[in-house]
């Protein structure tokens, strides 16, 4: 109750969830690492658009993390992001 929605940046196009290691591909939008890199295991177009990435280079957007990381703080609690920080924890094991 009373949650407030993640801004549309935040959220990966292809999972449709908050982005917790987001990267920037050719197509210079953002998406989730994982949900990236098994599209591009398969694909060489843009989730968005449908058209031919130029290279399959993934860019970390550390900007976008720390924004994100920001407004997980402020909205001070667990749901959505406290998946996310889980699985930031699990990643580094």
């Amino acid at each position: 109750e009373g949650e407030e929605e993640p801004p549309d940046d935040f959220v990966c196009p292809i999972t449709t969830e908050l982005m917790s290691d987001p990267v920037m591909a050719a197509d210079g939008h953002a998406y989730e690492r994982s949900a990236i890199e098994r599209w591009l295991a398969t694909k060489s177009t843009s989730p968005l658009t449908g058209g031919a990435l130029e290279h399959p280079y993934l860019t970390p957007n550390h900007m976008l993390r720390r924004q994100i990381r920001d407004w997980e703080a402020r909205q001070g609690h667990r749901g959505l992001c406290g998946v996310s920080a889980a699985r930031r924890e699990l990643s580094r094991c």
